[in-house]
C-alpha cells in the first residue's frame, strides 16, 4: 500500500486487482477502478486493459464499449496482446 501510495504504478496495479478480485482485501469495485486509473494515467499497459474490462462489465463505472474500446486500445499500443485480443472483438 505505501508504495501504491508513493505513485509506483506497478503497486498501484497490484492494490487495484486485490480489490477487484477480492484477494487479501475486501472486494470494491470503487477502489479496484480508483487504483487501476492511477497506474493507467501511468501508461501501465495491464492497468488500462483492466479499466476496460471494468468499462465493458459495467462494475462500478457505467457500461461503456466506447470507453472500454478506448482502453483496451491504449493498452494494446504498448502490446499487450490481452488488450489486443479484445480491441478485435469489440471494433
Amino acid at each position: 500500500r505505501k508504495a501504491a501510495d508513493q505513485g509506483h504504478a506497478d503497486a498501484q496495479f497490484g492494490l487495484g486487482v486485490m480489490y477487484h478480485k477480492g484477494k487479501g482485501l475486501p472486494q470494491n469495485y470503487q477502489e479496484a477502478a480508483a487504483w487501476y486509473r492511477k497506474a493507467a494515467d501511468q501508461r501501465l499497459a495491464r492497468a488500462q486493459s483492466n479499466l476496460g474490462v471494468m468499462y465493458e462489465e459495467g462494475n462500478v463505472v457505467p457500461t461503456s464499449t466506447a470507453a472500454a474500446l478506448s482502453w483496451y486500445r491504449m493498452a494494446a499500443a504498448q502490446g499487450f496482446s490481452g488488450a489486443q485480443e479484445c480491441v478485435a472483438k469489440l471494433a
